[in-house]
């Protein structure tokens, strides 16, 4: 039997020599697009109260959670996500006057998932919340931070795919449609699944106009013009408010110069259900996961006691430095916006 005081657990991993140091230079380039936004540094603890990732809040299922009790009989969790605990850290200690806050995190994230066999369990991540401002340009400064970030490690080669959850919601909230059916819904316009979506939808009395439109998101996907394609679907206030929000955020990303890095898809929604509006992921080549991910979360604060809009991104630093390795760029070099 092999002496299991030698090795590391499934899922994680040491790291030494040139891999070492070249993780930690990528991590200062990441430092330096947060300190040209002015981002101030803030810690969470590694280990955090159950309630904070509770499904109430909508974030990592209990079952790929790390948890265990402390001397009290308190269940403890090792962190899976940075965002709940940054939202507690300033609901707890940020008064009103300190709003909008620009605040950057790094550390590890621990999920447990049986889906990320092969994967890391641990992961480096890096990123900011932007608390306290609601407006479309909070949004593009978010994006537009996620594509420099990518440009300072030296990929040029990439997409930031945008969503819109609200506009989704919006639509299912108009459907009559049951919380259960709406989560079938979900998934399968998730997997772009739109076979699925009309079977799912023929045994229900839902409007041929949100039917037509379920139907249409998967494959709503591509640069600014789907964005007039959707304007097909946009009825209501709340639909047309969604859309309309997406439209500010491309024009204030055309005058950055970085168009050409976003996309947009409308069948994006994420597993989180803190999010309300934007959600966006970024992809590369040398690598089938997202290497950053992030989106706006207007009521996460509230569940700690002080409502404020936030939007927020983390960046896996192991998935860009595995994207950085196969794509075989040289350390040091810098993509040109």
């Amino acid at each position: 039997m092999a002496n299991r005081a030698i090795h590391t657990p499934d899922g994680f991993r040491d790291l030494y020599g040139e891999s070492c140091m070249a993780k930690r230079e990528l991590m200062d380039r990441v430092r330096e697009v947060f300190g040209r936004y002015a981002y101030e540094n803030i810690e969470t603890p590694t280990v955090e109260f159950f309630d904070v990732f509770s499904s109430d809040i909508g974030t990592t299922p209990s079952r790929e959670l790390y948890k265990f009790f402390d001397r009290d009989g308190n269940t403890l969790v090792l962190r899976p996500d940075f965002t709940p605990s940054v939202a507690r850290a300033a609901a707890m200690h940020f008064p009103d006057e300190r709003f909008p806050a620009r605040l950057s995190y790094e550390g590890s994230t621990f999920v447990n998932s049986a889906e990320l066999q092969g994967r890391l369990k641990e992961q480096t991540q890096m990123g900011i919340e932007l608390l306290g401002d609601a407006s479309p340009e909070a949004d593009a400064e978010v994006i537009a931070m996620t594509a420099e970030i990518l440009l300072a490690a030296g990929i040029s080669r990439f997409q930031v795919s945008v969503g819109e959850v609200d506009f989704f919601k919006a639509l299912a909230d108009a459907s009559g449609l049951s919380g259960e059916e709406i989560g079938s819904l979900r998934a399968l316009i998730s997997s772009k699944n739109f076979f699925g979506v009309e079977e799912l939808l023929g045994g229900f009395a839902v409007e041929s106009r949100l039917k037509e439109a379920f139907v249409r998101l998967p494959n709503l996907f591509g640069g600014p013009e789907v964005l007039d394609e959707a304007a097909a679907f946009a009825a209501a206030p709340r639909e047309k408010a969604a859309l309309e929000r997406l439209f500010a955020i491309s024009r204030i990303l055309e005058a950055r110069g970085l168009s050409r890095y976003v996309s947009y898809d409308f069948g994006m929604l994420s597993k989180f259900n803190y999010y309300t509006g934007i959600i966006f992921s970024a992809y590369t080549y040398g690598t089938g996961e997202p290497v950053a991910k992030g989106g706006r979360y207007d009521n996460l604060l509230g569940h700690f006691g002080k409502e404020e809009p936030a939007v927020g991104f983390g960046v896996y630093i192991d998935q860009l430095m595995s994207a950085l390795s196969r794509q075989g760029l040289r350390k040091g070099k810098e993509a040109e916006l």
